[in-house]
């Protein structure tokens, strides 16, 4: 080849190469460049969530997303993925939730070239081999039917709070699916869902760290080969009215009671509002903070269990997690108390001191000592939200989502500095309420609690060791607290029948 001809073949290239990446629709790619991070991290977001099952086939986005981080590709067998992952010392994981899938991934550059192709072919050449889908399906049944139901109350108790709350909806079963849903579930429906959902017009491009230009062009050109499509429609969410206390109790032969309490907000983070509520929200029950409210009432001084918190929007694995999870974005939230495990013959006890705190919040507001000491810790707590380059990656495609520019955390930070006591006051009076709520139990001898809240007997308590009188003095006022539950207004749920369909 002549001097001209490589000249003219350099340039052809290099002008190729210009027009390809003025063909990337930015609105489509959220970048998080880092100098001097020395990894990459990928999170590329479908609009493929659990809120797409077709009915009757609860389950099948949960099924095809388990296909594609933990089944083999055209090229590579799971056992040859993992092989090769492992010396890199890298992964391939997949977040499923309501509204969207996040197929998540992180290497050092140096070992760009080897992991990119296995990353990649998680998503465009997935083998769906008919042994694997056997082996997931069995998997998620075995969740449904024994882990949700027996290793743990507290995520049981959220399912079936959300599955009376969103009954009828998208919303209502869990990601995993129900039980007849995936049982019905063939290996052509996840290739249909896969075809029709994992389209290049489908999807949201994150990327961070120490990238180079070419590595998001490479990403880009590689996902314009899947099919056509286009971007998914949500499907419309209508939640049933809530009319006073409704209880659901789910029978199960447990020493302890989980409780699940929850109603519907209409707020996502974003507004003033939600920030406000925020600050609220985190003096009656931050996760996992021992000093919080709620926590102080029931575990500090009266030991009924080890946490006691409230939430203003979704928090998945509240088990396993210390800070809110990324990629879980909904267009609906909850406003839940989840009380831990307490011992049974103190579940009717518990309820009434949740609720009593709630409503004197809604009732007093917070104090100016209350805000300030609150608006202070947040301040200090989120920095800990997004410590790595693939967390705050996350959450930028979390903004993305929610249509957030500047993004959730710095919006955060700046309310914080300027909210008043006035704004949180609010804020509690407009969205929260105490007089209509779906209350969860998952619980023993459920006809003995179903006749104490009917009849709103008493519910005194008893401790193994002595307590303050002014908890004692207190306490005789929780054990009369007013419940107005009406008996029309109370189902009792069988184990074996929960999330049959």
């Amino acid at each position: 080849m002549n001097t001209h001809k490589k000249i003219f073949f350099i340039i052809s290239l290099l002008m190729m190469n210009f027009m390809f990446a003025s063909q990337i629709d930015k609105n489509r790619v959220v970048e998080l460049p880092v100098s001097g991070d020395p990894t990459i991290s990928f999170r590329i977001m479908f609009y493929a969530g659990s809120q797409y099952d077709p009915a009757g086939k609860e389950g099948l986005s949960y099924l095809t997303t388990q296909l594609l981080s933990e089944g083999s590709t055209t090229e590579n067998s799971l056992d040859n993925i993992l092989k090769k992952l492992f010396p890199l010392a890298a992964s391939i994981s997949v977040q499923s939730g309501r509204e969207i899938t996040a197929l998540n991934g992180r290497i050092h550059k140096d070992n760009l070239s080897q992991y990119f192709p296995l990353f990649t072919g998680q998503i465009l050449k997935p083998a769906f081999k008919e042994d694997e889908f056997n082996r997931i399906k069995a998997e998620t049944l075995s969740y449904l039917t024994t882990a949700l139901k027996y290793s743990s109350d507290e995520e049981l108790g959220k399912a079936a709070l959300y599955n009376t709350i969103y009954a009828g909806s998208p919303y209502a079963h869990p990601d995993q699916g129900t039980i007849e849903g995936v049982k019905s579930i063939t290996l052509e429906d996840v290739r249909g869902f896969y075809n029709k959902f994992y389209n290049r017009n489908n999807f949201v491009i994150g990327i961070g760290g120490g990238y180079g230009a070419e590595c998001l062009e490479d990403l880009w050109s590689n996902l314009q080969k899947l099919s056509e499509g286009s971007r998914a429609v949500p499907p419309e969410i209508k939640v049933p009215e809530i009319k006073g206390l409704n209880v659901v109790i789910v029978e199960k032969s447990a020493k302890a009671t989980a409780i699940s309490i929850g109603a519907p907000i209409d707020l996502v983070r974003g507004s003033k509002d939600w920030y406000a509520l925020a600050v609220a929200n985190s003096w009656l029950g931050e996760h996992r903070n021992s000093s919080s409210h709620l926590y102080n009432v029931i575990r500090e001084q009266r030991g009924l269990n080890y946490g006691d918190y409230s939430y203003i929007e979704n928090y998945p694995n509240g088990g396993r997690l210390q800070l809110p999870a990324v990629n879980v974005p909904r267009r609906f939230h909850l406003f839940e108390i989840w009380i831990r495990p307490v011992p049974n013959e103190t579940a009717h006890f518990a309820l009434r001191a949740a609720l009593r705190e709630l409503q004197r919040l809604i009732d007093k507001g917070l104090t100016e000592e209350q805000f300030n000491l609150t608006k202070n810790f947040l301040s200090k707590y989120i920095l800990h939200y997004a410590p790595t380059t693939n967390k705050r990656l996350g959450y930028a495609l979390d903004d993305k989502f929610y249509g957030l520019n500047p993004g959730h955390l710095e919006k955060y930070s700046k309310a914080l500095s300027e909210l008043t006591l006035q704004d949180v006051n609010t804020a509690i009076k407009k969205y929260l309420q105490y007089k209509n709520l779906v209350i969860a139990f998952i619980t023993q001898n459920s006809e003995n609690l179903k006749k104490n809240l009917v009849e709103n007997l008493p519910s005194p308590i008893k401790y193994s060791t002595p307590k303050d009188d002014s908890v004692m003095k207190e306490d005789i006022e929780i054990q009369n607290y007013p419940l107005t539950i009406s008996a029309d207004n109370l189902k009792i749920i069988p184990l074996d029948k929960v999330f049959i369909r």
